[in-house]
């Protein structure tokens, strides 16, 4: 039996009865005493605060909570009604609530003791490219684009540094019209889609081994991971069959979470990878070098390495289709199905109707609707799903158009980092194995077997290049850790080179291009005035006093680092609210200052310079504005924070100091020294007595 209620919500009919029959008729539910919630909704309030949505499943909630599993906290929790909303200061199990104080959480979260809900089952397999109009800032629109990716999760937000383009991952026209409205009503600009591009991935047709190492100088770590193709539509899955004994528990278990936080790229177009099985089956630690982030280095370039071994294959996505069709087209229907590279089973004939069901690429696909419908005059019906990925059928044609180059690709590096004689070198994917100090895995199979020893690495020279910390720290910038060591001397990292015969004047001709490459660019560093001048807590207490006074010290600290940096170094102030300036640019000492013209910020005139001038030189820009940081990284500059800059100016008052206690001064004059050789003789025996004046 099913209870039928009538009404009309709009003339509010029926809706006591309706509710009296839920009351009646559904048993309440019981809640465990442990605390679990589900999350369902990501949003923000007028203010900008993150909304998270939640229904609690068990337990209590309340205000001030620490969060298990996300160490955040709760700051609020609201009641809505339509936009209204209550604060409350807990909520028991079965109630639904908004939470703020959260940032980590997405849609389908289980917090607590409540379980994760499963993944979507539509996967976008088209890319388009956002267009926006001329007066709309491209960076502004990716960070509103990233938030509008967190309240709907079906959205794919992909930033193609490179190129400077925003694209987004999406099923089709519907998505459009929808993303469009979307955009237009939250953020107020009209945006416009490029034509559509294939999602590919990328996977292997055999096991293959990967090494990664990560040992500059005090740090270590070692990974080796067996690659396997798996079926299709099996996705990624991770293992580990490594002894205990070899490599401890919990950096196992860090190797893994490293597997599992990203998205791996192929080397063919720089796809994600997919329908494979990774498993850690060796690694080493140092027991004092060894942090988080050097497994992270080694366990990505691991997987790297294994794929440029592996002999991989292109793979796009396939539609599942079923046709209903007149008799007389089936021919017709056939023959458009094999030119698209696609199968079909047996047709079913019913009367004069014919049923086709099979599968096709989606590349040759789309828009064969309005051909289906034209040809068979509006009679047919056809229906298409998302089969999942399949071998590419075009894969020499879609290699030749990709601009994607591996080695190029400075965020995902295929090579590793040894450690020689106190200094770190690069090895190439191709020839880390020679290096690597642990034992080939993947023939033996069994770990519990394998004997570590230790590789006694051939004589080489070596070219080296001096690394400064910070540069050092660019890697893990690429692949951030929430860990990171900060030493304070010079890192020093060697590029190998070819063995040479004893007096022979060969070197690596990559090298030696590099070499010239670097030798011949104008290094800059452009510096945010105010803002390092209110992140500095000595400027920002001289500030308050003198606002002059401490640009006057700012300039004579960028100075002196100057002078040991012998870099161009532009100091930008903001000077954009005084009336008519026209903007202006003065030499102090060795150093140029700047105040920016008219309606003109220092974050705009830096963007401007960045633009300009990155492409051809090695630009730097000191600042610890977020979202400036973004920008000037987009633009191809590097970035170094406030607090980054203090560090460098201090190791190098550091340096020039102790090169100036390292000198050997004479602090006394003697006559003697200041005569000539003659001159000095007849003195000298004026003053033993020997000679009279």
């Amino acid at each position: 039996m099913f209870p039928c209620y009538f009404g009309s919500a709009l003339h509010s009919q029926g809706v006591e009865e309706l509710l009296d029959g839920l009351d009646l008729y559904i048993k309440d539910k019981t809640y465990p005493a442990e605390f679990g919630a589900k999350v369902y909704k990501i949003a923000r309030d007028n203010q900008g605060n993150r909304l998270t949505y939640l229904k609690v499943t068990g337990g209590r909630l309340k205000v001030k909570d620490i969060v298990e599993g996300l160490n955040e906290k709760i700051n609020q929790i609201r009641i809505y009604s339509g936009e209204k909303f209550e604060a409350v200061q807990e909520v028991e199990a079965g109630r639904v609530c908004a939470v703020t104080g959260l940032e980590n959480t997405r849609p389908g979260q289980g917090i607590g003791a409540e379980e994760e809900s499963d993944l979507p089952v539509l996967e976008p397999v088209l890319t388009y490219q956002i267009l926006l109009p001329d007066d709309c800032d491209v960076h502004k629109m990716l960070l509103n684009l990233k938030i509008l990716e967190e309240e709907e999760p079906e959205l794919h937000i992909v930033w193609e540094e490179q190129t400077s383009e925003i694209h987004v991952q999406l099923m089709g026209d519907v998505q459009i019209e929808i993303l469009q409205r979307m955009i237009k009503e939250r953020f107020g600009v009209l945006v416009e889609f490029g034509e559509g591009s294939i999602v590919y991935k990328e996977t292997i047709t055999a096991p293959v081994e990967g090494v990664g190492h990560f040992e500059p100088l005090r740090h270590y770590a070692e990974v080796h991971l067996r690659l396997e193709p798996g079926e299709r539509g099996s996705g990624m899955q991770f293992a580990a069959e490594c002894s205990e004994d070899i490599l401890d528990r919990n950096w196992q278990r860090l190797v893994l979470t490293h597997l599992e936080e990203k998205e791996h790229k192929g080397v063919l177009t720089g796809s994600p990878i997919t329908d494979m099985k990774i498993t850690l089956t060796s690694g080493r630690a140092h027991q004092k070098h060894t942090e988080g982030g050097d497994f992270r280095q080694a366990t990505y370039r691991a997987v790297r390495q294994g794929l440029k071994k592996a002999d991989s294959i292109l793979l796009e996505p396939y539609y599942e289709f079923r046709m209903e069709l007149p008799s007389e087209n089936v021919g017709r229907a056939m023959t458009d199905i094999q030119n698209m590279f696609g199968k079909f089973g047996t047709p079913m004939i019913e009367e004069e109707t014919t049923v086709l069901t099979g599968s096709a690429p989606v590349s040759l696909m789309r828009g064969y609707q309005k051909e289906f419908t034209a040809y068979t005059g509006g009679r047919g019906r056809m229906a298409v799903s998302l089969k999942g990925y399949d071998v590419c059928h075009n894969q020499e044609e879609v290699l030749a158009e990709s601009t994607y180059d591996s080695e190029a690709d400075l965020a995902n590096p295929t090579g590793s980092v040894f450690c020689a004689h106190g200094a770190g070198f690069v090895v190439d994917w191709d020839e880390v194995e020679e290096y690597m100090h642990m034992e080939h895995t993947l023939e033996s199979g069994n770990d519990d077997e394998m004997n570590v020893m230790e590789v006694t690495l051939p004589k080489r020279r070596h070219s080296s290049i001096e690394l400064t910390q910070e540069e050092l720290d660019a890697i893990y910038v690429r692949t951030p850790d929430p860990k990171k060591n900060r030493s304070t001397g010079p890192v020093t990292v060697r590029v190998k080179e070819k063995t040479r015969e004893p007096g022979s004047a060969y070197q690596d001709p990559k090298w030696e291009a590099r070499r010239r490459a670097k030798a011949g660019t104008e290094e800059y560093l452009l510096v945010d005035g105010y803002n390092i001048i209110f992140s500095w807590e000595e400027l920002k207490e001289l500030s308050e006093r003198d606002i002059g006074a401490a640009r006057g010290k700012l300039a004579d600290i960028l100075s002196n680092y100057q002078g040991f940096r012998k870099c161009t170094l532009i100091l930008v102030y903001d000077a954009y609210k005084v009336e008519g300036n026209p903007g202006e640019v003065m030499k102090y000492h060795n150093i140029y200052i700047v105040y920016t013209k008219e309606a003109e910020t220092a974050d705009q005139y830096i963007e401007k310079t960045v633009r300009r001038i990155a492409k051809n030189a090695d630009l730097t820009v000191a600042t610890s504005d977020g979202l400036e940081q973004v920008i000037i990284m987009g633009q191809g500059a590097h970035r170094m924070s406030a607090p980054g800059l203090k560090e460098e100016v201090e190791l190098a008052l550091k340096e020039l100091r102790g090169e100036h206690l390292g000198r050997q001064v004479n602090l006394k004059n003697y006559l003697l020294d200041y005569l000539d050789e003659e001159t000095a003789k007849q003195m000298e025996e004026i003053r033993l007595g020997k000679e009279k004046c």
